[in-house]
């Protein structure tokens, strides 16, 4: 099992987030809960819940848990559906993910 560091575990909600699978309101899972999925220490999962939290994309509250903020910043819809497009694109053409991601850093 690949040990995940707390910004990898920031970087795939934000992704989630930003890509639209997870909207304003929808609900993260716990902090133990991420941990025990991922096979990290439950502080590991909480230093990334902290982070996109100072970030402003999810809030915490109490017993109602963790969930999605109102206004996340998302990506524009023509933007997402070029993404989703390159993405596939790179899927058929067995590119992988480091690749594509190394890619697109060397163009912006």
């Amino acid at each position: 099992m690949a040990e995940y560091t707390s910004a990898q575990i920031a970087d795939h909600y934000r992704g989630l987030i930003l890509s639209g699978r997870l909207g304003a309101g929808d609900r993260l899972p716990s902090v133990r809960q991420t941990a025990r999925d991922l096979g990290v220490a439950p502080s590991t999962a909480a230093k990334a819940y902290r982070s996109l939290e100072s970030e402003g994309i999810i809030v915490t509250r109490g017993a109602s848990g963790t969930r999605v903020a109102e206004q996340p910043s998302v990506l524009p819809g023509e933007l997402l559906g070029h993404l989703r497009a390159a993405v596939a694109s790179a899927k058929d053409a067995d590119i992988s993910t480091e690749d594509l991601l190394n890619a697109v850093r060397a163009i912006w």
